[in-house]
């Protein structure tokens, strides 16, 4: 005792060094260290071992529908307790995830469906009017009334087709091609904000009006040139709608 550095104390003659086998020398200061170090390390990763256990389990607990009761087995292994109405509750819940992935899986199916066969899709802004059947008074002047509404907008086959979202398995409607009679451009506006919205309509047979708005440019005259081909609607012929 008193061999080593300030403030360790060595017991050369506390730890017994084997006479099995042949080994390599050793002196007693470094026997003594290196037992004190594997007997370190080996408490370390016993105490690691149990805290990451610990954690795992905490995060399972929180992370799971509801708080579980957890418990040790005869070994002292941790193990989740868990009542029959428990089990019927984690089982209901287990059916309900698994019909919503096969809702989920059905509209990815269904949107990846639109994407490869539709001739062009996209969100677009819209609203409807009719038109002024004879004899009716001249519509008010409804510039200023914001009733746009987001519209996932599908051009596939003879239709158009329009969607709340573009997940949603059916459409909201849809208009023949063949009912389409005049289609062209608005005058874009340039709302408070400074953002550019760029607009076009679509007039069928019915006197049905579709106004349709985008920020991009680009996006509103893919959609009239597809649609005037589609028509087969000559493009100089289309009127101009009136102020959104």
């Amino acid at each position: 005792m008193g061999d080593g550095p300030r403030g360790i104390e060595i017991f050369p003659d506390h730890f017994q060094v084997s006479t099995s086998g042949v080994e390599t020398p050793q002196t007693p200061s470094s026997s003594s260290s290196c037992t004190n170090h594997e007997f370190q390390h080996s408490s370390n990763s016993r105490l690691w071992t149990k805290r990451s256990l610990k954690n795992a389990a905490s995060i399972l607990n929180l992370l799971s529908p509801r708080r579980l009761s957890w418990g040790n087995d005869t070994s002292g292994q941790e193990k989740v307790i868990l009542s029959a109405t428990e089990v019927k509750a984690l089982q209901a819940e287990v059916a309900d995830l698994e019909e919503r992935e096969s809702h989920l899986r059905a509209q990815l199916e269904h949107i990846d469906e639109v994407l490869r066969t539709c001739h062009l899709s996209g969100y677009l802004h819209m609203r409807t009017r009719w038109a002024t059947l004879p004899g009716e008074p001249l519509p008010l002047d409804d510039t200023d009334v914001d009733d746009w509404l987001p519209r996932f907008v599908v051009l596939h086959g003879p239709c158009i087709f329009l969607y709340f979202l573009s997940t949603d398995l059916s459409p909201q409607d849809s208009t023949l091609l063949s009912d389409v009679v005049e289609l062209g451009p608005m005058p874009c506006v340039t709302q408070e904000d400074g953002e550019v919205r760029y607009y076009f309509y679509i007039l069928t047979r019915y006197g049905l009006r579709y106004e349709c708005s985008g920020t991009s440019k680009v996006q509103v005259d893919n959609w009239l040139t597809a649609l005037q081909e589609k028509c087969k609607l000559d493009s100089h012929s289309s009127t101009l709608g009136h102020h959104p």
